[in-house]
């Protein structure tokens, strides 16, 4: 078997074909259009048929490249940054390059054959685009008012002291009401300014939430159930799992969420700490959920009540990360029950 490791980037992808002891074999680097990727191919080719594609998990720029190999019958393995990184360091050759991280991904891949297959899922992809948008659309219009807030207090600080929330669309007719009552001037006509781009991008905002609801809702029925999960999360969860089916157990998706403890003891005294690694999106969703069940769900309460009977020496950040890994387990359950 043959494994060919991929360092994707957004104008070339650089990739090295290593044997089953992680030797290498050969190099090469290609454009990321269409042609490079052909060419890419044929390259592959002289190593047979029994091949394994493993390409770095980055964000925006391999998606082309692994829906491309998907297609045409590859069998492709995303590797984590952190284990490419590892491998690396952990090798002979020294310093970074493209070469070098093309190596790394391929043993990185040998040394974790229980890393997720990749595989085409439209409408996971479908939900991660909208929630990619919406988030970029939210940090925009924080950053807006952020802006808008300084002004206020420039013109007059009552105006900002007045209006706690800018996000809702009457406050922000209020407050432009108020702003175009005052005198004319450069910093009176930012702050309209900043009040018309608030105004748009929460009808954005919106827009895309309805996207979202009406999308998930048919998908996920068993998710949603869960307390504490909206259409927004379930629309983050499902396109960042990317088809909960690529993951073999609920321990395997645990570890992909980094909700899986991690174990630093030795001798008898058994110890785990915080796991930093996984996807920290899908880590992100877990943690709001946990938060939202411990408020308003009394099960969620009696579990970390009843682990922290049973581990009293634990912390309550420990009794936090134990709560979230059973809802992965829950999550993972739901996932495969709305695939029926």
């Amino acid at each position: 078997m043959v494994v060919i490791g991929i360092d994707p980037h957004k104008s070339s992808h650089t990739a090295v074909a290593v044997d089953q002891a992680g030797r290498k074999l050969a190099c090469k680097t290609v454009r990321s259009d269409n042609d490079g990727l052909l060419r890419l191919r044929a390259w592959a080719a002289r190593f047979g048929t029994e091949l394994t594609w493993a390409v770095e998990d980055g964000r925006g720029v391999a998606g082309r490249l692994v829906r491309t190999l998907i297609g045409t019958g590859a069998t492709v393995k995303w590797v984590p940054p952190k284990l490419m990184a590892a491998c690396r360091t952990s090798a002979r050759t020294r310093g970074k390059s493209d070469p070098i991280d093309a190596l790394a991904v391929a043993r990185a891949a040998l040394r974790e054959p229980d890393l997720p297959t990749a595989h085409l899922d439209q409408q996971a992809l479908d939900l991660r685009l909208l929630t990619d948008r919406r988030e970029n659309l939210v940090n925009r219009r924080t950053a807006s008012i952020n802006q808008l807030r300084w002004h206020l207090h420039d013109l007059d600080p009552a105006l900002d002291q007045n209006h706690h929330d800018l996000t809702r669309p009457r406050a922000l007719a209020t407050l432009t009401s108020a702003i175009t009552a005052l005198d004319p001037g450069v910093r009176r006509d930012l702050t309209l300014d900043l009040l018309t781009e608030i105004t748009t991008l929460g009808e954005q905002i919106t827009q895309l939430e309805h996207q979202l609801t009406e999308r998930v809702r048919p998908l996920a029925p068993k998710l949603l159930s869960i307390t504490g999960v909206g259409a927004i999360t379930a629309a983050k969860i499902i396109g960042e799992t990317a088809g909960i089916t690529r993951f073999r157990s609920p321990a395997a998706y645990a570890m992909h969420t980094g909700t899986a403890p991690i174990p630093v003891w030795s001798s008898n005294k058994p110890h785990y700490r915080l796991n930093r690694g996984g996807n920290r999106q899908l880590n992100t969703c877990i943690h709001r959920i946990a938060i939202t069940q411990l408020a308003h769900h009394p099960p969620a309460r009696h579990y970390r009540d009843t682990w922290t009977t049973n581990h009293p020496h634990a912390t309550t950040k420990a009794a936090l990360r134990a709560l979230k890994r059973h809802l992965t387990n829950t999550i993972y359950q739901a996932l495969k029950a709305d695939l029926t």
